[in-house]
């Protein structure tokens, strides 16, 4: 019986993949996920077998995973940034009673709030949440109502997802839904491609939010009450009162 590894890839740059990432992909014989990730990856693994499905295939890509672990190979199933954060550890995990004798490890990566983060500055200083604006698994309903709790809690929110070919509008939304709460000078800022061609940042305020252009390769992030631009980066004061 193999194994099964669920691997954060970070970005999908090598430099930002995890030492332990890099060893459970030497490890396997088989490189499986996302075509976009495989592809990613390749270059650094190129005598891997890779299996890959498209977007909307997760269950379908565990199984093939999981098939193949139970056939003896010992199989890296690679999703970007943290396989816990949005990834595919969770399903991993519920499918794996269906292949009796398969050891399942989740191995962390760099989810886009920690190297989107650093792209801007230091929005993260203090508390914050993590908000995927996709409705696809999640009613927007649902969406709606942690957006505003996030925002009465006065906590950092990091938005993953804002907007797809097919979800427009999405981001415009969520800042409308902000800013019920929240008054529109707020910092916010839009970190996008991290770590691969095309990377940068843009640091904004909410109002700018309205208007943003943004797609599935962003990750946004609307300040806490104290956050503020210091040298054009987005930086959330922790405070450190005890040593004053």
């Amino acid at each position: 019986m193999g194994k099964l590894y669920v691997v954060g890839i970070g970005p999908g740059s090598y430099e930002n993949m995890t030492i332990r990432a890099v060893k459970a992909m030497e490890e396997s014989t088989v490189i499986a996920g996302y075509t976009v990730y495989c592809d990613l990856v390749r270059p650094h693994f190129p005598d891997k077998e890779y299996l890959s499905t498209p977007m909307m295939g997760e269950e379908k890509r565990v199984r093939m995973a999981l098939e193949k672990s139970a056939g003896g190979e010992t199989v890296a199933l690679v999703c970007s940034g943290d396989a816990g954060v949005y990834g595919l550890a969770g399903l991993a995990f519920e499918l794996e009673k269906e292949f009796n004798g398969v050891e399942v490890e989740v191995i962390p990566g760099v989810t886009a709030a920690i190297s989107g983060g650093a792209l801007l500055g230091a929005p993260l200083i203090h508390d914050f949440c993590l908000i995927s604006l996709s409705d696809r698994l999640t009613p927007i309903e649902t969406i709606e109502k942690r957006l505003r709790a996030a925002a009465a809690a006065d906590m950092v929110i990091v938005l993953y997802n804002p907007e797809s070919k097919s979800r427009s509008g999405y981001l415009k939304r969520a800042a409308e839904v902000l800013l019920e709460t929240i008054d529109g000078s707020r910092i916010c800022g839009i970190a996008s491609n991290i770590a691969r061609e095309g990377e940068g940042y843009r640091v904004m305020t909410l109002e700018d939010l309205l208007t943003a252009q943004a797609d599935m390769f962003c990750t946004v992030f609307i300040g806490n009450s104290s956050t503020t631009v210091i040298d054009g980066h987005m930086v959330t004061p922790r405070g450190y009162k005890s040593e004053r």
